[in-house]
């Protein structure tokens, strides 16, 4: 009688050890060495296949040319022949299904759906192809695709003059650092919804004790949402937020520049002659914003100081320094962190810092700012503007008037 414990275990102290073409020789040396009804009880002690085995005894009695060459495992175009050789049209059908308008099928069933690899499995299968999820990430991955997410690249139409005015700002900006003259970058950062809602990123807290929210994104009347305009001043590398309540109007843009001015720029530039705002080309600062000019002429007046303005030209609002240099850190610092309240949002913003020394103040402003505002043509012509040689839309200054001189 065959022992088969004794095979057992003589191959389990080997089989890590053991390619395919060893496992099945040595369980063909077993049952020589075992002699009748070896094949059975080998097969059951180690697991190899009776047609390995026998396959594995014809490749110890093989010589010369009937051999195996050195390193190789089983005889060339031996094994079972792949998917995509039995099918031929899988590939092309699965290219199909993942970029049907460039693979000439603009038709395709899953031309509007998630293209998960299940559903793309499912797909095939309806098609008459014999596949698995599994096989369809093997295929992809073969394909050279890969999971990705979108990434915001295209800017739309560039502007002729875009690279000449982002040269011109530049240098404006560098004469008046230079000169010791205040420079200030602004916009509006991305409105909240205040209350217990979700906030995207992660915080530290006890294992398995995430803070809980609401599940539903719903505006509360009581709270409203958070609208905040920052101020970035671009030599000092301060910032300012006024945090609004209302409506996001150049009214409110203008009054947010008046507070920094009166809470931070008189006391950082006690000296001041002028003023330079960089802003983008839309938005409440807009430069087809008529309010924007009014309400400008009327903190020119305040100050008694002339206001230049510079726009980046349209569609290029990310590179605005204030959006890498102040709100990005901004969201960095309250991520995770529920806005339950105006104070909330106004503590976190003020307490954002940087290793480069970023210092940020921020208030809240309960003032109404009501949209739609209509300006006259009169009330336009009003406003003291001297526009720039190159590109007098984008690049303009504002005079305080006569009256406010005196």
């Amino acid at each position: 009688m065959v022992a088969e414990a004794a095979i057992r275990r003589r191959f389990r102290l080997i089989e890590r050890h053991l390619d395919e073409r060893l496992r099945r020789l040595v369980a063909a040396a077993e049952v020589a060495a075992a002699g009748a009804g070896g094949v059975s009880a080998v097969a059951r002690a180690t697991g190899v296949s009776r047609r390995a085995i026998r396959a594995g005894a014809k490749e110890l009695k093989a010589r010369g040319a009937a051999a195996l060459a050195p390193g190789r495992v089983r005889r060339p175009g031996g094994g079972r022949k792949r998917t995509i050789d039995q099918d031929p049209t899988l590939v092309a059908d699965l290219e199909k299904l993942i970029e049907p308008t460039t693979r000439g099928d603009p038709q395709s069933p899953l031309r509007w759906t998630c293209k998960s690899v299940r559903r793309l499995a499912a797909e095939l299968t309806r098609e008459g192809h014999r596949t698995s999820h599994r096989m369809v990430a093997a295929l992809l991955q073969q394909l050279g695709y890969s999971l990705q997410a979108n990434r915001k690249t295209i800017e739309g139409t560039r502007h002729p003059d875009r690279n000449a005015q982002f040269a011109h700002i530049n240098a404006r900006v560098r004469a008046y650092l230079r000169q010791g003259e205040p420079a200030i970058s602004v916009d509006t950062k991305k409105k909240e919804l205040v209350g217990n809602f979700k906030n995207a990123g992660r915080e530290w807290r006890p294992r398995g004790q995430p803070r809980p929210v609401q599940v539903h994104d719903f505006v509360q009347p009581e709270l409203g949402r958070a609208i905040p305009y920052g101020v970035y001043d671009l030599g000092a590398n301060t910032g300012w937020v006024s945090v609004g309540i209302d409506h996001d109007t150049a009214a409110f843009a203008v009054a947010s520049i008046r507070r920094w001015w009166q809470a931070m720029g008189r006391r950082a530039y006690p000296h001041a002659r002028r003023l330079l705002i960089t802003a983008d080309a839309g938005g409440s600062n807009g430069a087809r914003v008529r309010l924007w000019k009014v309400e400008l002429q009327k903190l020119a007046d305040h100050l008694r100081r002339p206001i230049s303005v510079c726009h980046f030209p349209p569609g290029t609002s990310k590179w605005n320094k204030i959006e890498h240099r102040l709100f990005s850190f901004i969201s960095q610092n309250w991520r995770g962190q529920p806005l339950i309240s105006h104070a909330v949002i106004v503590n976190l913003i003020a307490a954002t810092t940087t290793p480069t020394g970023l210092r940020v103040r921020a208030r809240l402003d309960r003032t109404r700012y009501p949209s739609g505002l209509t300006v006259s043509r009169d009330a336009l012509d009003a406003v003291r503007l001297r526009p720039d040689s190159f590109h007098g839309d984008w690049n303009y200054t504002i005079l305080p008037t006569l009256s406010a001189k005196r």
